[in-house]
């Protein structure tokens, strides 16, 4: 991944939307991935996410399954 894939559009929702759309949806439909440091993930995180800072994405993009929709928070 380089610096320009930061900068491209992708489609976004409020976390109230991402709220209702996990609501009606199994945890195995989506990727739901928390982008912050660990520290801040093991204070508090949203059920079923899976830690990947924002600075180790990188490494971690083959264990995102593609074909799912991911929810970055």
């Amino acid at each position: 991944m380089d610096l320009l894939n930061y900068f491209k559009p992708v489609a976004s929702m409020t976390a109230e939307a991402a709220r209702v759309y996990m609501k009606g949806k199994n945890p195995e439909d989506y990727n739901l991935i928390d982008v912050r440091q660990p520290a801040e993930y093991q204070l508090r995180h949203l059920a079923g996410a899976r830690l990947m800072p924002v600075g180790e994405l990188q490494d971690h993009l083959s264990e995102v399954d593609k074909a799912k929709p991911t929810i970055a928070y």
